[in-house]
């Protein structure tokens, strides 16, 4: 494999000799910016073999690197071996960015190359102003990879299909509705969306073109007297053509997107430089004014209607009883030193099948034993496959697509015997947990505000992680999902009721083990205070958090006692679903720490 992508870099450096391009950017991302795509669009990891969601290759005539974040650090090392890509670890002080790596190995007057449908139109303009300072061009070339990989999947053609009233809790005509009254809110008379998800929740649509995103590849166009959806025709049924019809939505094919947009008149079109490709957004029509600004779906979606948190509610205890079957389960295969990290990734994924309303995993499962659990989005192959042994820790980060909600959780197993470090690390990730899930907070909070929660207990040990401790889950979409975040970068978007993110504090320790432990978490009314409204967190998923690596002494009364309701939460809720066997297990791994 390695020698194939020496050929392929090499035919791309051909292909930029006979363009007169000196370098080439290469992201992760579709003409959509989606975190995960379809198979199509994988031109990164084709390039590169590096398969991690995140990263960034640079092509240059001798040499060629590629940037990622500590998620991946360790996955990419060992992908990229022997193929002539450098790894360059992003948010290390040592890292040069991808401009100040262009600058230094060009030269004044060449020219770097892009797939404009690639970088959004931010991204694109930051490029070009930080090369020009150096007198290099940026140049867009839309077709470039379609003539060295001649053997590139096809675009997914699979017709979406309806979400249920029963689950989205609003029809599209009323999310419309409000999403005009945003637009006309920004002195505006049309917006264009390019995010998938956006797409999707609008139109209470759900697809099969990402492997476990329920998204169909399409673009949309609101304004205040129609609809458009830009969308294959192979994939209209006459099913999607009756639903569509009924609620007022045009069909256009997909590829019409840009002549459309160049033969409107006169328009004050809404479009998120974050979010919409370049090549995009280059095609609007000069009679044309572009208002940017962030798409309104993105806050209307993340707001869960009582529709949505009932549906959330109930899935996660189909999860969490999911869950107990395979942690039940796996107390004794351990035994057997027989399991692998794919192995027990599939028994899962059996246990939540058996569930109603499940559809498929929400992320490819990571299960990490012992040094694995290091690698922060570790994915196990037939070559890193571990196997289990009665001693150190599993980290087990999974999460399931139900037609009423999505899950995402992340335990950390003690499988068998631990060090004491082992312990104490486990029990600092365990407190910063229960920090962020007790904390109280006046409206208008960002999650920026509330980070440190999470992070101090390892701060006081002088230890972090890099990755940002919550992220938003969609509805039955994508298990990251904006604008709400918590994280140590500001993010503006305060967190606001029937607002879900996850709360996720790790660490992770290189050639050793990891450590993260996940729920997710619904913000919630918590009263009237001093100076207004207060909030607070629902914990919503249902598992229980392993108590075997729990050094007593460094919790405190109030983080034992939020411990101990949570366990008693979690066995009263799905008690009633589970065996005599399975409830057994359950009492013991949600017994009281006294």
């Amino acid at each position: 494999m390695k020698e194939e992508i020496k050929k392929r870099i090499e035919a791309l450096r051909s292909e930029l000799s006979a363009h007169s391009i000196d370098a080439f950017i290469i992201p992760s991302t579709d003409p959509h910016l989606s975190e995960y795509v379809a198979s199509y669009w994988k031109i990164r990891e084709w390039i590169s073999s590096f398969t991690g969601s995140a990263g960034t290759v640079v092509i240059l005539k001798d040499k060629a690197g590629l940037w990622t974040d500590s998620r991946y650090f360790i996955q990419a090392t060992d992908q990229l071996n022997e193929t002539g890509i450098d790894l360059y670890k992003e948010m290390l002080p040592e890292t040069p960015t991808i401009t100040d790596y262009l600058s230094k190995n060009l030269k004044a007057g060449d020219t770097v190359g892009v797939d404009g449908r690639m970088f959004s139109v931010e991204q694109m303009e930051q490029l070009t102003k930080q090369l020009w300072k150096h007198s290099i061009d940026v140049e867009d070339c839309v077709n470039l990879i379609d003539k060295i990989w001649k053997d590139r999947p096809e675009l997914p053609l699979t017709p979406p299909f309806v979400h249920d009233m029963a689950h989205a809790g609003k029809s599209c005509q009323d999310k419309v509705a409000d999403i005009r009254t945003m637009i006309q809110r920004e002195n505006a008379n049309a917006l264009f969306v390019s995010a998938l998800d956006e797409i999707a929740w609008t139109l209470n649509l759900r697809g099969n073109d990402i492997k476990c995103n329920p998204l169909f590849i399409s673009y949309l166009y609101i304004s205040n007297k129609s609809v458009y959806l830009f969308i294959d025709p192979e994939k209209v049924s006459a099913d999607l053509a009756h639903y569509l019809k009924d609620i007022n939505v045009n069909c256009l094919p997909y590829d019409d997107a840009p002549s459309f947009l160049k033969e409107l008149e006169d328009k004050k079109i809404i479009m998120q430089p974050t979010k919409t490709n370049y090549t995009i957004y280059t095609s609007v029509s000069n009679s044309c004014t572009i208002v940017r600004q962030e798409s309104p779906i993105a806050l209307l979606k993340s707001i869960r209607n009582t529709t949505e948190i009932d549906g959330i509610r109930a899935a996660m205890k189909r999860d969490g009883v999911a869950m107990v079957r395979f942690l039940n389960w796996l107390d004794k295969a351990v035994l057997s030193e027989k399991e692998t990290e794919l192995s027990i990734s599939s028994k899962l994924e059996e246990f939540r099948a058996m569930g109603d309303l499940y559809i498929g995993t929400s992320f490819d499962t990571i299960a990490g034993y012992q040094e694995h659990g290091a690698i922060v989005h570790y994915s196990a192959d037939e070559a890193s496959n571990a196997t289990l042994h009665p001693k150190g820790f599993l980290l087990l980060d999974s999460g399931g697509q139900y037609l009423d909600g999505t899950t995402d959780i992340t335990r950390t197993i003690a499988l068998g015997e631990l060090s004491y470090e082992q312990k104490e690390d486990y029990t600092l990730v365990l407190k910063g947990h229960i920090n962020l899930a007790m904390a109280k907070f006046p409206a208008g909070t960002r999650g920026a505000q509330l980070d440190v929660l999470a992070r101090m207990p390892l701060w006081q040990h002088q230890m972090n992680y890099l990755h940002g401790t919550g992220h938003g889950v969609g509805h039955f979409l994508n298990v990251h999902e904006g604008p709400q975040s918590i994280r140590m970068n500001e993010n503006p978007v305060p967190l606001t009721l029937g607002m879900v993110t996850s709360n996720e504090p790790g660490v992770y320790k290189d050639g050793q083990y990891g450590i993260r432990i996940e729920n997710l978490i619904l913000v919630s009314q918590a009263g009237q205070g001093m100076y207004g409204d207060y909030y607070k967190f629902e914990t919503l998923t249902l598992c229980p958090i392993c108590l075997k690596g729990i050094v007593k002494e460094l919790l405190s009364p109030s983080e034992i006692d939020w411990l101990n309701k949570y366990h008693e939460e979690v066995f009263n809720k799905l008690s009633a679903d589970l065996n005599s066997e399975e409830i057994a297990w359950l009492k013991q791994a949600t017994q009281p720490i006294n």
